[in-house]
């Protein structure tokens, strides 16, 4: 980690408008994640991203097989998980760590395949936090051809069309839980099956649908947006869903910022994915939109202040209505903090 701590040191920007209030609504809160940039990111690690020149005053923890043990069962640990974050999220609401309220808002997980049964796991984790817990993600990203690896949690394919998958789904709406979607650009029309049966449920599109760049995607830039973008627009006609801009850092995109002697400033982040973060503003717009930090997966790419830096590059001519919904109010009030 110290040697990523240096790349990303390399190449370090000023915070642009420090004061300006941020909710980060997706971010990971982990330890013995060898696999990654950063096997340990608790308390004390996401502080020092957050106080690193940005005025963020609240975030959203999103699930991440935190505290999971293989020896367990699935619903044990997605109840273990919670639990974990609620400890952290109680020590930052003392204030004695500092004005930023870390993980205000939970989102958990939970098995929607095995249909109704999910309910008492449901009711469990709403438990642990009555005011803190929001809502569920279960992840669809995957692809069938064997060239995309695997993502943590091994969804089956069409996860999201599957009918008793659609069963547990429906126990989100009845609890005023909100869904949380992970999903690679060709299961976006999963997706929006997804959201034109469930109306009721809000639906959270993490990642803008996770636009593929390796395996059989890799050097497919163009074909792959102009795909994303066909259906980011019927998507967008979803009253239900709301979109994360941002998670476009990681090696599935394959922009392979990682590969290069100095991490990417705020300019270069802008001008490799500007395209993604305009097109989804303009289907969406500010008020159904929410920039995102996806640390510190995205940390693999980019420090913290440069990327926020991107954001306010790209709404540097956005009215204060529209910049205050996008880096802040939108995501509020989504997850009622």
């Amino acid at each position: 980690m110290r040697e990523k701590e240096k790349w990303l040191s390399l190449n370090k920007e000023d915070a642009l408008e420090p004061d300006m209030p941020i909710c980060d609504p997706h971010h990971h809160l982990w330890d013995f994640k060898e696999n990654f940039t950063q096997p340990t990111y608790l308390l004390p690690d996401i502080l020092k991203d957050v106080n690193s020149g940005h005025n963020i005053v609240s975030t959203v923890f999103i699930e991440c097989g935190a505290m999971y043990n293989p020896q367990n069962s699935i619903s044990k640990n997605v109840i273990l998980e919670a639990e974990f974050v609620n400890g952290i999220a109680a020590m930052s609401e003392s204030g004695l760590y500092g004005k930023t309220k870390i993980a205000a808002g939970i989102v958990g997980s939970a098995p929607l395949l095995i249909g109704k049964k999910v309910i008492d796991i449901l009711d469990r984790l709403m438990s642990i936090s009555p005011e803190r817990f929001k809502g569920i993600r279960s992840q669809a990203a995957m692809h069938p051809d064997g060239t995309i690896p695997e993502s943590r949690a091994r969804p089956p394919e069409g996860v999201y069309i599957n009918e008793k998958f659609h069963e547990g789904f429906a126990e989100l709406a009845p609890r005023n839980l909100s869904f949380e979607a992970w999903c690679y650009h060709p299961q976006i029309p999963q997706l929006i099956e997804l959201a034109k049966k469930f109306t009721d449920t809000t639906i959270i599109f993490n990642h803008f649908g996770g636009p593929l760049g390796i395996g059989s995607f890799k050097n497919k830039h163009e074909e792959v947006y102009e795909f994303w973008k066909q259906n980011i627009k019927e998507l967008s006609k979803c009253k239900n869903v709301f979109a994360k801009l941002g998670g476009i850092a990681m090696k599935i995109n394959g922009y392979e910022w990682h590969k290069n002697s100095l991490p990417p400033s705020s300019d270069e982040l802008l001008n490799k994915t500007k395209n993604y973060y305009e097109t989804s503003l303009e289907y969406f717009g500010a008020e159904r939109c929410m920039f995102e930090s996806n640390f510190p997966v995205d940390k693999l790419s980019c420090s913290y202040v440069n990327l926020w830096n991107s954001f306010k590059k790209l709404t540097k001519n956005y009215s204060k209505n529209d910049r205050a919904l996008l880096f802040h109010d939108t995501a509020s009030k989504i997850y009622k903090l």
